[in-house]
């Protein structure tokens, strides 16, 4: 009596009951690829467990300097707390604000990406490995649709976290006034009960979504 899957052209496929963690679906669930921007609910997930959110960081990077990148428009000398930095990440998907994030927390680029790593291994992430905080292509960086929807449900478990990426609009205010909406607007609004994820885009990568 189980519906009909629906048709789909992505190049992976997994569908997760929440609560058992069992596999509904899927379709190359086990193939590594590239994850794109998916790779920030990672880094969400090391800030939340590892940085406190109301700390103000005085920031370092340039986005302006980020052509062709999604950012949140970070310019250096610019203070925000690390939950504005985390809703400037996973909002507009700022590859400016993933970076902030990391070395708010973790003091490098380096030092943050190994304990993303620790969290894939701690996850039992078998087939995934990451190389930077944002998710742009650099080889070794891949995960699965099944690790994606693993780290995922862990992700939503933290409440800060589902009210990040449920949220449609945030104002960042710290020096300045940033105003971020979410680029899964679509989503949220169109598809009854949904409350999140993240979605991402790369030309290696091609378009994925949690």
């Amino acid at each position: 009596g189980a519906p009909t899957p629906p048709a789909t052209a992505a190049a992976a496929v997994v569908v997760l009951d929440e609560g058992s963690a069992s596999v509904l679906y899927g379709v190359n669930g086990d193939a590594p690829l590239a994850p794109a921007s998916l790779t920030k609910i990672a880094t969400a997930i090391v800030a939340l467990e590892h940085g406190d959110l109301d700390r103000r960081v005085v920031v370092d990077v340039d986005s302006r300097v980020m052509r062709g990148s999604t950012v949140m428009g970070l310019i250096p000398g610019d203070e925000f707390t690390l939950r504005d930095l985390l809703y400037g990440m996973m909002l507009p998907s700022g590859n400016d604000a993933a970076l902030a994030v990391g070395r708010a927390v973790s003091g490098s680029d380096a030092a943050f990406v190994v304990e993303m790593n620790a969290l894939a291994e701690r996850l039992g992430l078998r087939d995934t490995h990451f190389v930077n905080p944002h998710g742009l292509n650099a080889p070794g960086h891949v995960t699965t649709a099944r690790d994606l929807a693993l780290l995922s449900r862990y992700a939503m478990s933290l409440p800060e976290f589902g009210a990040v990426v449920s949220a449609t609009a945030y104002a960042a205010r710290g020096s300045r006034t940033i105003e971020v909406a979410n680029v899964i607007n679509d989503v949220l609004y169109s598809i009854p009960g949904g409350d999140g994820v993240k979605s991402g885009f790369t030309r290696q990568a091609g378009r994925t979504l949690v």
